[in-house]
């Protein structure tokens, strides 16, 4: 049986070279999705945007803010229009972010971008959308308006929602924060040793 497919299909040098790189790289990107905890993304889980340490302190203060019994990160920072847009975003977004954190990139002080700048507005509404369009708030205010009319974000008069002033990697530096599985598994840490 083996003459016959030697025969048919011969064997070439380089077909090993070639299956040892594949597993190499196959192994490689493995890894990869083990160490950025890449799953944990797909879901809505709060714990997921500490992944990298980056977000403890925006993380602490969503924790200890009235948003928290009601919207998970995701609820702010995603648009919530279609299933395939949110998981765009995500995806996009989430690239952008794995990346500044890889190459280490990642700014001092965090500053939301001008299309999430969009998206959280657009959730500010969707969600607070029966106080916004009460009429006994609307005279006690005068105005709900002002995102309509002057092109105002909601979090410039609400600054404290839900982050408050914390902004900054080093601004809350005694947060209690979940305990968060280490991606570098404890055997690569005793070999580094």
């Amino acid at each position: 049986m083996s003459k016959i497919l030697k025969t048919i299909i011969p064997p070439k040098k380089w077909q090993l070279s070639v299956a040892i790189v594949s597993g190499l790289l196959f192994g490689l990107l493995v890894y990869i999705f083990y160490i950025s905890n890449a799953v944990s993304y797909m879901s809505d889980d709060p714990k997921t945007c500490i992944n990298c340490h980056v977000m403890n302190t925006q993380y602490a203060s969503w924790f200890h803010s009235s948003h928290r019994e009601n919207a998970t990160c995701n609820d702010c920072h995603v648009p919530q229009n279609s299933t395939l847009n949110k998981y765009f975003f995500k995806a996009k977004d989430g690239l952008r972010h794995a990346t500044m954190f890889t190459l280490r990139q990642e700014p001092q002080v965090i500053i939301i971008k001008e299309e999430g700048s969009e998206v959280v507005q657009d959730n500010c509404i969707r969600c607070h959308n029966e106080l916004i369009t009460d009429n006994k708030m609307l005279t006690k205010t005068k105005s709900f308006d002002c995102y309509r009319t002057d092109g105002r974000n909601c979090w410039e008069c609400h600054r404290q929602v839900p982050h408050g002033r914390f902004n900054s990697l080093s601004s809350a530096s005694n947060s209690i924060l979940p305990n968060v599985k280490k991606p570098v598994p404890d055997w690569i840490n005793k070999l580094t040793e």
